[in-house]
């Protein structure tokens, strides 16, 4: 991503998921919340390093915030279900430990949770990442995510949802494009104020700012650092490396395997 310019990408993804029917499971870090954190938490200071405006670092998106990863029957965009003490101490974790580690974006999920959307979930948005966790970061939607709030019927047209999006703290509107075409309107017709339109556009400069884009938006692009650094041998043979070490997960250090019978 940082070699062709690109600044933000829209990973990890750290769903926890206990469904094996659910089509995206291979994606994510497994089941269990604790080791989801840590590889979250990992992924996040990987992509950003100390200073994300670097040449080879971009900003990391964490996600789909939240319980994307447990849909009732395995089926992908299905409701969930979830207690609200099992998505505290199980599926809301990783994102935490993403969070705590410096994650400068995260991404929405599609999924509803007790019958409200996570793209309208002010609760858990706002609420939670930014008023509890204190983050301050830009919160994305996923493709078409803004759209899709008709789809869960929380409003009869795309201003509404529009609206409804951006009260939540979704900061960003992949694809939809229903902000730029329905907002200004909104604003102006005296349906949405300005000043969380304000908040959002101030969230999202200020990381631009930090990745050092208002000095040269263009300053990581070219043509002959990406041809040059792209599937290079180097970087080719040290993900080969760490692919064939992360294969075995317990090595047999000393022999202490078997265990002796007189312990």
């Amino acid at each position: 991503s940082a070699t062709v310019g690109l600044k933000q990408v829209y990973s990890p993804m750290v769903d926890l998921s206990h469904e094996p029917r659910w089509g995206r499971i291979v994606e994510g870090y497994g089941e269990d919340p604790y080791l989801g954190s840590e590889f979250a938490a990992a992924a996040v200071r990987g992509t950003q390093g100390d200073d994300y405006s670097a040449e080879d670092k971009a900003v990391a998106s964490p996600k789909h915030y939240v319980a994307y990863g447990q849909p009732e029957g395995g089926r992908d965009y299905n409701t969930t279900d979830i207690p609200d003490r099992t998505l505290r101490e199980v599926y809301l974790p990783p994102f935490q430990a993403a969070v705590n580690a410096g994650a400068r974006s995260v991404m929405a999920s599609f999924n509803e949770i007790d019958g409200v959307p996570m793209h309208a979930n002010r609760a858990l948005i706002d609420g939670m990442l930014r008023d509890r966790w204190g983050w301050d970061g830009i919160l994305v939607s996923d493709y078409t995510g803004v759209m899709e709030l008709l789809n869960h019927g929380v409003g009869a047209d795309t201003a509404t949802v529009g609206r409804l999006a951006l009260d939540a703290g979704v900061d960003v509107d992949m694809v939809s494009n229903i902000y730029f075409k329905y907002l200004p309107a909104e604003v102006r017709g005296g349906r949405f104020p300005l000043a969380e339109v304000d908040s959002a556009v101030r969230r999202v400069l200020r990381v631009k700012y930090e990745m050092g884009l208002f000095a040269d938006p263009f300053r990581h692009s070219s043509e002959a650092r990406e041809r040059a650094l792209t599937l290079s041998p180097a970087y080719v043979a040290e993900a080969r490396d760490m692919a064939r070490r992360s294969i075995v997960l317990l090595k047999n250090s000393g022999g202490a395997l078997p265990l002796s019978k007189s312990l």
